[in-house]
């Protein structure tokens, strides 16, 4: 029998429910949005899952309640709660009661990814402990795209590794998870660690692990992410951001399949498949000495070369469908397509940012949209929207011509603040029109003011 992989999420932030959501389908499982509401308790009884995620904060919602109702039946279901101001008493009675753990938000997503795998691990049988469906969708009609797909395949079950190359945004990542979901690792872990997103000394802990007392501040034993991802890939993120002495450590790995935690005293062995990806030029950052060659051969094993989105023009209407179908589900809109003519203005853009900036169009369209079909005017390809100081609650805003398009925080901010101007400034009204919570909406605010008082005091 096919293990339920539905896990609920009930969040009134929509931030944070797109956030789970993408998290759970990287892992392989089907994530089941809810916003908050009075009657969620009986809403959650119609959805068989052995596993929800629930904001301790959501309006509407009686997380004793929650529990209660979770637990009761042949099927329980086990609930995590996360919380960003919850009481240690509170957290303590809900544990009492049966709620499966308490996180702090903002969530820790190689924390939340143990609990989930436990949790299943549990329920599944012992050779199937995070067991991974090959869920990851690749959207494509391009020949060349077609062809990098069968060498995935016919490459995942070798240890081989590989080095995917391609401009930001072409889906480096993706194609990483494709080969992991179908390899005999996919029983084991996909992680993944960008080796540009953390200073180097902290990369040098989160790669290899450290011992107690390794450094200051280094309170207990921490394994690293080359140990976490024993019998499973480990993707390095960005790889040429690397620093040329973890770069030699890495050799090492790789050759002896051994990491040596910081502070330790002996080797530990790992089982490991590693991907790397980069958006950089190897040969001129290996010509630059900032990239060993040795390790560049190393790693370039299997070479992945992706190419950009305005080179796969055919994919475009099918890349925008799905994520018109995507955010459908995650933000709970209706869209059903676009227009031929916004169809036909998607196809003459230049993409620079490839298929996530094609992405983020559609995510913004699909939110502006205000009926079942996206317009050419939806897409804001050649307008943005301008607005005044964001200090006064009852600003509007106007269309303006020649810009660049604007990132999607300020479309929310400057949309908040056009519903609060038509609603007068009432706050209850402007949420109901927005379709999120009062409080959704007064932390939005509150946000926005922080910043402006942060800018103003120079801090």
């Amino acid at each position: 029998m096919t293990l339920n992989r539905n896990i609920l999420i009930i969040d009134d932030d929509p931030k944070d429910r797109m956030m789970l959501s993408r998290w759970l389908e990287q892992w392989g499982f089907v994530p089941i949005p809810l916003p908050g509401s009075a009657d969620v308790v009986e809403k959650i009884k119609a959805i068989p899952c052995l596993f929800m995620i629930a904001s301790y904060e959501t309006e509407g919602l009686n997380p004793m309640a929650l529990v209660e109702a979770a637990i009761t039946g042949d099927n329980a279901t086990q609930v995590l709660f996360v919380s960003r101001s919850a009481s240690v008493d509170a957290a303590v009675k809900l544990m009492k009661a049966g709620a499966f753990d308490f996180l702090s938000k903002p969530v820790d997503e190689t924390q939340l990814q143990l609990l989930v795998q436990q949790v299943f691990t549990e329920k599944d049988s012992p050779k199937s402990v995070t067991a991974q469906s090959t869920t990851t969708r690749i959207v494509t009609q391009n020949a060349v795209m077609q062809q990098l797909l069968d060498l995935a395949k016919q490459v995942a079950d070798s240890r081989a590794s590989v080095l995917i190359q391609g401009d930001s945004g072409t889906g480096k990542e993706l194609i990483a998870r494709y080969i992991h979901e179908h390899s005999a690792r996919r029983q084991g872990p996909f992680v993944a660690i960008n080796c540009g997103a953390l200073p180097e000394t902290l990369l040098e802990s989160e790669l290899f692990g450290h011992e107690k007392g390794a450094f200051t501040g280094a309170v207990s034993k921490k394994p690293g992410k080359f140990e976490l991802a024993d019998g499973g890939t480990i993707l390095l993120d960005e790889i040429t951001e690397m620093p040329l002495h973890l770069q030699a450590k890495l050799l090492r790995v790789l050759q002896e399949r051994e990491v040596d935690r910081l502070g330790g005293g002996r080797p530990v062995p790992v089982d490991i498949r590693v991907i790397a990806t980069t958006n950089r030029d190897m040969k001129q950052t290996i010509e630059e000495q900032k990239f060993r060659e040795d390790l560049f051969y190393r790693l370039n094993v299997i070479p992945i070369k992706l190419p950009l989105l305005k080179d796969r023009a055919e994919d475009i209407p099918l890349l925008a469908q799905h994520f018109i179908e995507k955010y459908n589900s995650l933000d709970g809109r209706s869209v059903k397509k676009m227009s031929s003519s916004a169809a036909q203005k998607l196809m003459t853009q230049p993409f620079n940012g490839n298929v996530r900036e094609l992405e983020n169009i559609i995510e913004r369209a699909v939110l502006l949209c205000d009926g079942t079909k996206i317009h050419e005017k939806d897409l804001f390809l050649s307008e943005t929207l301008v607005g005044n100081a964001p200090s006064a609650e009852n600003q509007t805003f106007e269309i303006n011509g020649n810009f660049e398009p604007t990132p999607l925080k300020e479309v929310e901010k400057k949309l908040i603040f056009q519903t609060l101007g038509q609603t007068n400034g009432n706050r209850t009204h402007a949420a109901k029109m927005l379709g999120i919570s009062v409080r959704t909406l007064r932390n939005k605010l509150n946000e926005y003011k922080e910043t402006v008082e942060s800018l103003a005091s120079g801090t």
